[in-house]
């Protein structure tokens, strides 16, 4: 069989998900022949008119003729912002299109994305016209549950065009040593009695900040020697305001865009993630932290408990006051903690880049079965 496996421009997730996907695939069925295929790079964040015109082109013309072109059993547009190119494709008779929905958070949120994009409004139609291009792919493979749902509730896609295959844990998150965890934390001036906490990921209202740093200004006041890491996006102005009021500078990291493998040792380093999101169509942090053995607090909505599992202490994102009974409660009981990351290594191991391609590969095999009269058929789930 013959796949084409259609990337997004550079993106760190978008780039995760594909890698960890074409390798899974090649491992479980390496009599294939995957096509791994990228569009030319363009500057995201540039904010040249003709860079950006380029961009446009480069996604919604060129990329999508360029998929048109490869002979293929099976096309799949790993990202529902690029369904675009299913309209395209289906001018294609005889050939099968899927697309992974990785979450549809714009349709909660229409300025979700405001801030890193210079025209919101004609880029939410975009989305919008993009995202309905999943309503004529033959199949939609889901990232979770909860995502699932929502793309039949939204978009109207039956169930039965639905397989939820959650996303794989990259083999480089593994628990670090007691020596490493020393020096990093020596390396960031933290004292050996202090509590990191960590978060990581982008600072969207969605990702409910706000709330964190709420909960470190009631841990400080409790007495707790708390401090947060916060890795990836910064803080918004609005966070660093707050911080300053409440005298919170000495308690509050922020720690960049680390590679990967710096990525792993924070992790490791820090005491506890801390993943209080509103919304997420996943929640791959939770399982990275599990994967090098640090405990987790998230959200008791969402995809997060699907994900979790009984692995994680689950809050309502809302309170802080819980969020820090939470810490509160994995800093005095050691023998609760050691469970929590028991259960988290165990956790994380159920979700391999080899599992997640093993379901999709059954996905494809159906299609292609269907597609040649052939007696084969999925799960919805």
């Amino acid at each position: 069989m013959r796949v084409v496996i259609a990337r997004t421009m550079a993106e760190f997730s978008m780039d995760a998900y594909a890698t960890g996907l074409v390798e899974g695939l090649r491992a479980v069925r390496p009599s294939w022949d995957i096509v791994d295929l990228k569009p030319h790079s363009v500057d995201r964040n540039s904010g040249s008119v003709w860079v950006r015109a380029h961009k446009a082109y480069e996604r919604f013309w060129n990329f999508p003729k360029t998929i048109q072109r490869q002979q293929a059993d099976i096309y799949h547009i790993i990202d529902p912002a690029e369904a675009h190119a299913v309209y395209r494709l289906r001018r294609k008779s005889g050939q099968k299109v899927v697309v992974t929905c990785h979450d549809l958070i714009n349709f909660h949120n229409q300025y979700n994305l405001q801030g890193s994009i210079q025209l919101p409004l004609v880029s939410r139609r975009l989305w919008l016209w993009a995202v309905h291009g999943m309503k004529q792919a033959d199949h939609v493979v889901s990232v979770s549950t909860a995502t699932a749902q929502e793309t039949t509730k939204l978009l109207e896609i039956p169930s039965t065009h639905i397989t939820v295959t959650p996303n794989g844990v990259d083999p480089l998150f593994q628990p670090i040593t007691n020596d490493v965890v020393t020096s990093i934390r020596q390396r960031h001036g933290m004292a050996t009695d202090t509590l990191c906490l960590l978060n990581v990921g982008s600072n969207h209202p969605r990702k409910n900040i706000l709330i964190v740093l709420k909960a470190v200004r009631k841990l400080k006041q409790q007495g707790l020697p708390v401090c947060f890491w916060k890795v990836s996006a910064d803080f918004t102005d609005e966070q660093k305001t707050y911080i300053q009021e409440h005298n919170l500078e000495s308690s509050v990291v922020y720690l960049g865009k680390p590679a990967p493998e710096d990525l792993v040792e924070l992790y490791g380093a820090a005491d506890i993630l801390i993943a209080p999101s509103l919304l997420e169509g996943f929640g791959l942090t939770i399982l990275e932290a599990m994967a090098t053995g640090t405990p987790v607090i998230t959200s008791n909505v969402s995809a997060m408990p699907e994900v979790a599992g009984d692995a994680a202490i689950l809050v309502n994102p809302s309170q802080a006051d819980e969020i820090a009974s939470a810490v509160q409660t994995l800093y005095h009981d050691s023998n609760y903690r050691n469970t929590l990351i028991e259960r988290g290594l165990k956790r994380a191991q159920q979700f391999t880049w080899q599992a997640t391609a093993e379901k999709v590969a059954q996905v494809y095999e159906s299609l292609f079965a269907k597609n040649n009269n052939l007696p084969l058929s999925i799960s919805s789930s």
